[in-house]
């Protein structure tokens, strides 16, 4: 049976995830402490941002140098909240400002501005971090529930190109939070349907409902320590995907290839609600988009 395989939370928008054995929904649906702080350049409010490249935020869409930067968390005293007390960034020497190699530790959030400071001189430019504790800042601002992919999709999709080493490293290029158990690559194409509709699902306590094919950026074809671009990423991939399209799939989605993983929205009857490795997947029914609180 199908089941939660890893749950990956990232407490700094664009950085490193942390990997956690239990993970409580939060407001708007996702793991709490997932996304809640980000880097954007000085002066932006990250509500108001794109997300998008050059919309704001200092994430990999926009600045590839920002793979170089490698962090680990100490947390919050709670197993289900991946809300970060201190991070720990490591930096290479800055080829552009030539800023040197640097390992830092900065408690959270007093130690922010001495964090973006930090970064700024190794990017060169003025950035700031911003906090959002209550849902955290999302890709996707109306699915803000946990993105959902399939083991065997990971191993499927890394086997398409040489230079990505495994499945490990395909799920780092694609950041999911929740990996499921499947081996069937694309099962998790089961969890949406067409763009009336939306899939229920549950993973233990918590029902989700599965709305989209999660539509790619260049994040996924940049190395996830270097930021190396592999060469002809997006063309590999549009033909790949098309190639190996499960009957389940397709649909109205698929506007165009470049889609892989399942953006999710969480019910508020599910907020608070703990999702644990373990945990099975229950497959329910489709019901209408507008018929899902």
């Amino acid at each position: 049976m199908t089941h939660v395989d890893e749950l990956v939370a990232y407490p700094f928008k664009s950085l490193d995830g942390v990997a956690v054995e239990r993970a409580e929904l939060g407001p708007r649906g996702a793991l709490r402490g997932d996304r809640s702080y980000a880097l954007v350049k000085a002066g932006v409010d990250p509500h108001d941002a794109s997300v998008g490249g050059g919309g704001g935020y200092v994430n990999g869409k926009s600045e590839c140098r920002i793979h170089q930067l490698s962090a680990s968390y100490e947390l919050v005293d709670d197993p289900g909240d991946a809300t970060p007390t201190a991070v720990t960034l490591e930096r290479p020497e800055s080829e552009q400002t030539g800023a040197p190699a640097d390992r830092r530790r900065f408690a959270l959030p007093e130690e922010g501005a001495a964090l973006a400071d930090w970064v700024g001189e190794f990017l060169g430019y003025e950035v700031d971090v911003v906090r959002e504790p209550k849902g955290g800042f999302p890709d996707d601002r109306e699915a803000t529930g946990p993105t959902v992919v399939g083991h065997g999709t990971l191993v499927e999709v890394a086997s398409w190109f040489d230079g990505v080493a495994d499945a490990t490293e395909l799920r780092r290029r694609l950041r999911p939070n929740v990996v499921l158990s499947a081996d069937e690559p694309f099962f998790e194409d089961r969890l949406f349907a067409d763009r009336d509709s939306r899939v229920r699902f549950s993973l233990g306590e918590a029902t989700l409902f599965g709305v989209n094919p999660c539509q790619r950026c260049v994040v996924p074809s940049r190395h996830p320590d270097t930021g190396a671009e592999h060469p002809e990423f997006r063309e590999t991939f549009l033909r790949k995907r098309r190639e190996t399209m499960p009957d389940w799939s397709g649909g109205d989605w698929f506007d165009h290839d470049f889609r892989l993983m399942v953006n999710t929205v969480v019910p508020e009857s599910s907020w608070g609600t703990v999702v644990e490795t373990g945990d099975l997947l229950e497959l329910g029914d489709r019901v209408p988009a507008s018929d899902t609180q």
